[in-house]
């Protein structure tokens, strides 16, 4: 077992070798330069090479990992006429070292899998006590056990696998736990296993597939190949400087830190950086997929003609059926190679203007490759920069003291930012005017953006202030305007002001054209306070239509925001995040100022010259609309309200004067009738009271003048009654006539009611 242990071990250690990172060549071909790189921010990179073929065959190397994206997207381009016949490339093998490697990934995997992977490899297995040969079977699990004969019970010990070798005509079987050894006699599976690892470790170029592009035409050839490979996502980060007042001209810088991994230096090379969200996957067209068919054959073996009895007549033997037609094989055509756009030479005077420029970056991208780090100084891409021609903004100059050492024009001259922005299909792209070097395994800044923006410092208040122990206070905040041609796609934003470096910030990804609002700091001179009421308004009359009113009401939030600052200050205002309600609420009385947000709203408080406090309240309220009928007790004073609306026009007046004095009748009538109803009721309940007395003491002799009394109440209480249900009954019979007349000139009715007048 000790050795089956150590057999297990040296296999994960194999297995171990295949995971460990390494350096691994990328897609390359010594004949085509590199000469375009876009990267993406989805994980996948554009890159475009050219140069000069002689030959039929174009070979290019390329990762396993990236013959997938290169199979999608590979395009070849003749400059001279030709075209490329047909690209192949060797299929990926299915191996049993394959196999037994999977069986061995990180975290998995064991000698038994191993060898149960590899049936029918010719093996040698040596124990202690004896040696075994031939191809392996099986390998079978089972609970080794003892028989413990003093308490006659069996005791289960351990697992255990029992591998069963044929040797020609001969099976021998052997207890994994007692080999010590093992010998692969297959010396082409050995060698897969070998170069497997080898290619793992970073020792060899075996997991490189050969790309073979036939072409046609000339013996000479000049070629541009463009396609899509795995590529780290470039990252961005920013710098804002606040103008000296606090709100004007405001410097935005940009970078992009480029990573290339590709295990190719990128010399010289046009660069592309494209912000948006486009979409990017895997999708296996280099592994050969086998399609499970139905299986006919004994449809046609099983069919025999059956034994036919001789019988009197003449009777002719059935024929035996038809055998199947064969099955033709699906032929696959050949996809057609698409079509790519024609590149163009750089020019060379362009060429020899950019060469100084791409020196400085080239050189201190590989001091950053040898450990230096970061981006390279603003110095000395300042020495290499041409000067601008604009004199200092008469704003940053100071008057009666040295100007600090960072300021906003001594930025903005120390970094050398040349891109064009493009639109293409929804996104934005960065092209870099400068040839750029980027050394590999290696990270590189480039400079995009260096340009005035519109800006301004102030505070924004969100829900749950600034944190903790920071509930009830704002950030302080840099606004601006991306008045920029590009996206800015989300990354760290560090703000300076009064020549250093004061907070930093991120925010979402800003368009061009729009604003953004970063907080940088947390403000705890201010606080900013909030009281929220809710309740509903009054009803609203809309429309009538044959009786039944059409009605809106509204649920309302009212909050009242107060900020309060601990000392004098100029004037100011503070931004509250005040977030939406709902989505069917509406703000009511909004102010020009009010911004809006997803899901929320920004709304100004401003605190005045000479004051330290300032309010504002924000209301929101949603209708909500439904229908009641004429005869609930609701609907008439909405239809009085209705009457007195200045704006109702005449006709309409005419036609629903005589409906609301019919209601407001059945009203009356309907109280009066509710009023002798309840006088029935408590006449009827004495009238009860008095027949159970009158009923106590019918056997009573002595109690015949008490009888005499209670029997004239009794009398009168019935009498009263009878006169209240007589009438009760008329009213009822003259609230009939009218509700028939009502609804006689309701049948036709569908009026709308005007707007309410505004005060």
């Amino acid at each position: 077992m000790q050795s089956t242990r150590y057999l297990a071990l040296a296999f994960c250690l194999a297995a171990a070798a295949c995971s460990r990172p390494s350096k691994l060549p990328t897609t390359s071909n010594e004949t085509l330069k590199l000469t375009r790189v876009f990267l993406y921010r989805n994980g996948v990179g554009y890159f475009e090479r050219d140069g000069h073929v002689d030959g039929n065959v174009l070979r290019i190397k390329v990762r396993k990992d990236q013959v997938n994206d290169l199979l999608k997207s590979l395009t070849v381009v003749n400059r001279k006429g030709g075209q490329a016949v047909s690209i192949s490339m060797p299929l990926d093998p299915q191996t049993w070292a394959n196999a037994a490697l999977e069986t061995l990934a990180p975290g998995k995997g064991n000698l038994s899998e191993v060898l149960d992977a590899l049936r029918g490899t010719t093996v040698t297995l040596s124990s202690k006590d004896r040696t075994i040969h031939g191809r392996i079977v099986m390998v079978e699990e089972f609970q080794n056990s003892a028989l413990d004969m003093a308490k006659n019970v069996v005791n289960i010990q351990h697992k255990d696998h029992r591998v069963t070798l044929m040797d020609g005509g001969k099976m021998d079987m052997i207890l994994l736990s007692t080999v010590r050894s093992l010998t692969l006699e297959d010396g082409d599976l050995a060698m897969q296993i070998h170069r497997s690892l080898d290619a793992s470790a970073g020792e060899g170029m075996f997991q490189q597939v050969d790309v073979s592009i036939r072409l046609a035409g000339a013996s000479s050839h000049d070629l541009v190949v463009s396609y899509v490979a795995p590529a780290p996502m470039w990252k961005p980060t920013y710098r804002v400087v606040l103008p000296k007042e606090g709100k004007g001209k405001a410097l935005l810088q940009g970078w992009a830190v480029v990573d290339n991994t590709s295990g190719e230096e990128w010399r010289d090379i046009k660069m592309g950086l494209t912000s948006g969200a486009p979409i990017a996957f895997r999708y296996d067209l280099h592994t050969p997929r086998d399609v499970d068919r139905a299986d006919l054959t004994e449809t046609g073996v099983r069919k025999k003609a059956a034994v036919a009895v001789g019988e009197t007549t003449y009777a002719e033997e059935p024929e035996p059926a038809p055998p199947p037609a064969p099955m033709a094989a699906a032929q696959g055509a050949p996809a057609e190679e698409a079509p790519a756009s024609r590149a163009t030479k750089d020019d060379k005077e362009a060429r020899k203007k950019e060469k100084k420029a791409a020196e400085v970056l080239g050189k201190a991208a590989s001091g950053a490759a040898r450990g230096a780090g970061g981006a390279p100084s603003p110095a000395k891409l300042a020495q290499a920069a041409p000067k601008p021609s604009r004199a200092p903004s008469p704003i940053l100059a100071p008057a009666a003291e040295a100007p600090p050492a960072v300021d906003a024009e001594s930025l903005r001259r120390s970094t050398l930012a040349q891109a064009r922005a493009a639109a293409i299909s929804g996104l934005t792209r960065f092209d870099i005017d400068q040839r750029v070097t980027v050394p590999d395994g290696a990270s590189t800044m480039v400079a995009v953006i260096n340009q005035d923006v519109e800006g301004e410092e102030t505070f924004l208040f969100k829900p749950g202030g600034g944190g903790m122990g920071y509930e009830s206070n704002p950030y302080r905040v840099v606004r601006f305007k991306n008045s920029t041609p590009f996206v800015l796609e989300s990354g760290p934003i560090a703000i300076y002001a009064g020549g250093s470096f004061v907070g930093e910030g991120i925010s979402e990804a800003v368009g061009a054209g729009t604003s953004a609002t970063i907080p940088f700091a947390v403000e705890p001179g201010i606080m900013v306070t909030s009281v929220t009421k809710q309740d509903s308004d009054e009803i609203r009359l809309l429309k009538i239509v044959r009786g039944v009113l059409e009605v809106e009401s509204f649920a309302r939030k009212t909050t009242t925001y107060t900020v309060k600052s601990q000392v004098s200050r100029p004037p100011f205002s503070v931004l509250v995040r005040h977030t939406k309600a709902g989505q069917n609420y509406e703000l009511v009385n909004r102010t020009k100022a009010t911004e809006d947000l997803p899901d929320a709203y920004l709304v100004p408080i401003a605190v005045v010259q000479g004051k330290r406090e300032g309010t504002t309240t924000v209301v929101e309220q949603t209708p909500s609309r439904y229908g009641i009928s004429i005869w609930e007790g609701r609907a008439l004073p909405l239809l009085e309200k209705l009457l007195l609306a200045t704006n109702l026009g005449p006709d309409a007046r005419k036609r629903l004067e005589p409906i609301v004095r019919d209601r407001q009748e059945i009203g009356r009538i309907d109280s009066k009738i509710e009023e002798l109803k309840a006088q029935q009721n408590e006449l009827d309940q004495r009238a009860r009271e008095t027949r159970e007395n009158l009923k106590a003491i019918q056997k009573d002799k002595a109690a015949g003048a008490l009888r005499a009394k209670l029997g004239k109440r009794l009398e009168q209480f019935t009498s009263d009654g009878d006169k209240l249900g007589r009438e009760v009954v008329e009213l009822q019979t003259k609230r009939m006539e009218i509700r028939i007349r009502m609804e006689d000139a309701l049948q036709d009715l569908d009026l709308t009611a005007p707007a309410p007048v505004k005060k």
